[in-house]
């Protein structure tokens, strides 16, 4: 049952009224609870009336007076409340059509749910969406909501996702800026495709919805080794000239942003600066980092908190330390460490690259590394007492379970890890926040 309780919170307002694990929600002020969302709107009034649903099969009719907005203390076993909507497009840059067969069943879960986008941050196309699903929207006031625009050329957009009906997306955000609700957007920049004045022809026109359209990040496709064995079209990858040209592009719109709203509006991901060569903008550039799920200001943030935390790294310690990384961070990683042990000559780090072969060496990112070939590629290594991993990789697709076990993309887990290895792991912030924290905490006084 999607509105069964699987927890009462310890001293909230529900355990007070007598609601326990294995009740059944059925309506909040008469109005049936059809999702999540349904429940988060329902549920903010002063007054509510629930009808919950006993073990014993009575029905209780439960009121609550409480604050505005003011959370009554249930979870559910389904924190969706409902089966989430999957995505029926075929666009052409799809990292899941580039996955190999045999990986667990959840990695191939493609969503496209504007209550996930509300809940989780994920971004959504809109084609799988009726004109009421938009109008609930409004109504609900779910904000922000976070969106994959690519294009607003109806005919590139139809074109890049393989979708006949994915060409009104311009007049669908129109909809909900006119409506005031708040939107994050999102493009995925394919060479040949969207690049260049197509490009520049979007984040013009996502412009003229501002401030409701607040900001749009821009990335990279990537492309893994299983695209031409799945027989899927052809794409280009960017590289030195192709990233610099693009970056020199964006940048004439981000002055002229930047003169009218005081920021930049549009940003490219850092893996664009890291192919052209060129430095990475400056902390003011990227407005509190909005948009790091992007991999856009990772690097910036990530010197930044190395900076500001060296202070705290203890002097007396002694210590070891083997951190893993992608080709594309590795220099910044590498960089950190330098610094780290720069400040403290007991402290050693080795700082270890990892090729992707399981994808690709095509796919550079840390998050996108598997157990195998770390295994692999560290079996002849002498290691140090510590491995550090970035949290980014046991990200998982669309699992919305309370299992919290760290899990990689091939199912490798941190205990299976440590036992292969040899050593235990650690799990870091990959902003590297909690780096210095870590170094001190897993050292010993000299």
């Amino acid at each position: 049952m999607l509105n069964k309780i699987s927890k009462v919170l310890s001293g909230s307002i529900a355990e007070e009224v007598g609601i326990e694990e294995g009740d059944i929600l059925i309506s909040i002020n008469g109005s049936e609870v059809k999702d999540i969302i349904d429940y988060k709107y329902l549920i903010s009034d002063e007054f509510i009336v629930l009808e919950v649903k006993k073990q014993n099969e009575e029905v209780w009719e439960i009121e609550i007076e409480k604050e505005y907005s003011e959370e009554i203390g249930i979870e559910f076993a389904d924190p969706m409340m409902d089966k989430p909507r999957n995505c029926h497009n075929k666009c052409i840059f799809c990292f899941i059509d580039q996955l190999p067969e045999g990986m667990r069943e959840t990695l191939y879960f493609k969503d496209d749910d504007s209550r996930l986008s509300f809940l989780q941050g994920n971004f959504i196309t809109m084609t799988n969406m009726s004109d009421e699903d938009i109008d609930r929207i409004i109504k609900y006031r779910i904000s922000p909501i976070n969106v994959s625009v690519h294009s607003t050329t109806p005919e590139v957009r139809c074109r890049m996702m393989n979708n006949r009906f994915a060409g009104n997306i311009y007049n669908r955000l129109k909809k909900l800026a006119d409506a005031k609700i708040n939107m994050n957007c999102q493009i995925v920049v394919c060479p040949g495709y969207n690049d260049g004045s197509e490009l520049v022809k979007t984040i013009e026109d996502l412009f003229k919805l501002y401030p409701y359209v607040s900001n749009v990040a821009a990335v990279p496709i990537g492309v893994t080794k299983f695209r031409e064995e799945k027989n899927l079209v052809k794409l280009k990858l960017f590289d030195k000239e192709s990233a610099t040209a693009e970056i020199d592009t964006i940048s004439k719109l981000q002055d002229k942003y930047f003169n009218r709203v005081g920021h930049p509006f549009v940003r490219l991901s850092d893996e664009f600066y890291i192919l052209a060569e060129k430095e990475i903008p400056e902390t003011g550039f990227y407005n509190g980092f909005e948009q790091l799920e992007d991999g856009v200001g990772v690097v910036r943030l990530f010197r930044n908190n190395i900076e500001s935390s060296l202070n705290k790294l203890d002097k007396k310690l002694k210590g070891s330390f083997t951190i893993i990384t992608g080709t594309l961070a590795y220099k910044e990683i590498f960089d950190a460490a330098q610094k780290i042990m720069g400040e403290n000559k007991n402290i050693k780090i080795d700082v270890r690259k990892i090729i992707n072969n399981f994808f690709g060496n095509t796919i550079t990112v840390t998050g996108l590394l598997t157990g195998k070939d770390i295994i692999e590629q560290l079996k002849d290594f002498q290691l140090e007492n510590y491995i550090i991993l970035p949290d980014n990789m046991f990200r998982k697709g669309y699992e919305l379970s309370n299992n919290k076990e760290l899990i990689m993309l091939d199912d490798i887990t941190v205990d299976a890890l440590e036992k292969i290895l040899n050593r235990k792991i650690i799990v870091c912030d990959y902003t590297g926040e909690d780096f210095i924290d870590i170094i001190n905490e897993h050292c010993k006084e000299d």
